[in-house]
């Protein structure tokens, strides 16, 4: 991964990780500042995934790349707000 890739995946976290919270039903009692810290882990994550699986680098938008990216989001919204549900 490049810089540039690095600091992209940054940036598209912030949103990933609001569509990761969005994907997941229900309500999500998280802060949103965790929110965006897990889209953008989710975020580096895809596009690490996509890069093993060699999706990364395609014509046009990176769907297959960004559709792991949400789904990582979404996987680490469920878990951490019901983690951080039970612990209050």
């Amino acid at each position: 991964m490049e810089i540039t890739g690095f600091f992209t995946a940054i940036i598209i976290g912030l949103l990933i990780g609001a569509l990761g919270r969005l994907v997941v039903p229900g309500k999500q009692r998280i802060p949103i500042l965790l929110t965006m810290l897990i889209g953008i882990v989710a975020a580096l994550l895809g596009t690490l995934v996509a890069e093993v699986l060699g999706v990364a680098d395609t014509r046009g938008v990176d769907w297959i790349e960004l559709a792991l990216q949400v789904t990582f989001a979404a996987i680490g919204v469920s878990f951490v707000a019901g983690a951080y549900g039970r612990r209050r």
